[in-house]
């Protein structure tokens, strides 16, 4: 059992607000994953400065102001680091896979967790609340951000084990159930060359969206095959820079709630992670029926 929440704005108005409200439906969640944590915001200009790349990692060993040094000097550019323990922040005007392929040169004990123009992912262990606010995330802006709380099934409790798993640029995927025939498809993409960084299915779910994108198919198509491809029970909610998607598995045993106003749409496990949203009396809800995509887009 764990706990999704994600927020897609439509409304400028709102982008200030985007933290203060992902922290408050992360706190309704807690009781379905106390194990540890992940969120991911999209368009902080704090976490991610406008015109530059951000990546996030973890198990990082030296302090964020070292690693950027040796980086400006790699690269040639600057580098700018931020620690928010465990994960570590950097950006600069560099090509976010440039980016983060020196980070994974320069400290291969590094963990990338997530990378691109516009996304900052943050993971740790212990009470999501805790988490949130060590890291900042009420007063984070943006236009969209996604949440999990986990309760561990499949891997062991660790920051790398939590969601969102963000293999892609700008991309994000969390998930609510477990994957029963992941490893037959982890096993296939590895003969076509993709590398792995754990043992969690959700990662092969990711993998695999991941790859799809990257050979042109656009989100939609790459979540129906999903459905095509993936055994078990998931809900699943899926980002990239520009979209915010859901969909369920056939029998859709894992609970998903959805709301959507003309300002914002909203995703949760339970709908007590909606009810203090603004406007959300005046919201459509539905259920997301079994494996329908459902795909939003900025």
């Amino acid at each position: 059992m764990c706990g999704i929440v994600g927020l897609h704005l439509r409304e400028p108005s709102l982008y200030p607000q985007l933290g203060a409200l992902l922290t408050d439906m992360l706190a309704q969640m807690c009781d379905r994953g106390p194990d540890s944590a992940g969120m991911a915001i999209y368009g902080d200009r704090t976490w991610s400065p406008e015109g530059e790349s951000t990546v996030s990692l973890l198990d990082c060993p030296i302090p964020a102001a070292d690693l950027a040094a040796t980086l400006s000097s790699t690269l040639d550019t600057t580098i700018t680091g931020l620690d928010l323990d465990p994960t570590t922040i950097l950006h600069g005007v560099v090509g976010a896979e440039d980016l983060a392929a020196a980070v994974r040169s320069v400290v291969p004990t590094a963990r990338v967790i997530g990378f691109g123009n516009d996304l900052t992912v943050l993971k740790g262990v212990g009470n999501p609340v805790d988490l949130a606010n060590r890291f900042g995330l009420p007063a984070a802006t943006g236009w969209q951000g996604v949440a999990h709380t986990r309760m561990a099934t499949e891997s062991a409790v660790t920051a790398e084990g939590s969601h969102p798993f963000s293999v892609g640029p700008d991309e994000c995927l969390v998930h609510n159930g477990s994957f029963s025939n992941h490893m037959s498809i982890k096993h296939q993409l590895e003969r076509d060359g993709v590398v792995f960084d754990s043992a969690n299915d959700t990662e092969v779910g990711a993998r695999f969206v991941a790859k799809q994108l990257a050979e042109g198919v656009d989100l939609e198509k790459a979540l129906l095959m999903l459905n095509e491809t993936f055994d078990g029970f998931y809900t699943l909610l899926v980002s990239t820079v520009d979209s915010f998607a859901v969909v369920r598995d056939a029998i859709s045993c894992k609970p998903a709630v959805i709301a959507e106003t003309d300002q914002w749409v909203a995703m949760a496990s339970e709908y007590r992670a909606l009810a203090n949203l603004p406007g959300v009396e005046n919201a459509r809800i539905f259920e997301p029926e079994p494996e329908e995509v459902y795909v939003w887009h900025r």
